[in-house]
């Protein structure tokens, strides 16, 4: 299956279950202490207000609002990826993460990335193997106590 540039310019979404509890998920989406982890070394802090992400190198790679807040079910957020040029001067975007609790101890998590109609680099590079990647790593971070990927990787 293919993904046309349309495709890509309005909505991705996707889901993974794991292993957890809404409260452990929801922590690890939000503290820094986890995102180092598993989300490219970025420590991104979460607050009712704002959405900060700074890279390994203290960079800010984005600092966007928070538009709901409600632990530990739902977040939404804005996104700009500040630490790219091209891609700082794309209109903000926007990140839903939805938290579904399902029976055995786990959780359905729905991260959809939309609002990307005028940023078509964004939304390339946030396809496919972008969140992908992140939220493989968040799974086994989870489920193991241990990082996908090496702290460089």
């Amino acid at each position: 299956m293919s993904t046309t540039d349309h495709d890509l310019a309005t909505e991705q979404v996707y889901q993974i279950v794991i292993r957890t509890t809404p409260e452990r998920l929801w922590e690890a989406i939000t503290s820094p202490a986890f995102t180092t982890q598993y989300f490219h070394g970025a420590r991104i802090d979460v607050t009712p207000e704002r959405y900060t992400s700074r890279g390994p190198d203290g960079q800010s790679w984005g600092d966007d609002a928070v538009y709901e807040f409600d632990p530990p079910h739902r977040l939404v957020h804005g996104w700009r990826s500040l630490y790219d040029p091209d891609l700082a001067d794309e209109p903000e975007s926007r990140v839903t993460w939805q938290i579904e609790p399902r029976d055995g101890g786990l959780c359905l998590l729905t991260v959809t990335h939309d609002r990307l109609e005028g940023s078509p680099r964004t939304a390339r590079g946030v396809s496919g193997e972008g969140w992908t990647t992140v939220l493989s790593g968040l799974k086994t971070l989870l489920e193991t106590g241990s990082p996908m990927l090496p702290a460089d990787g």
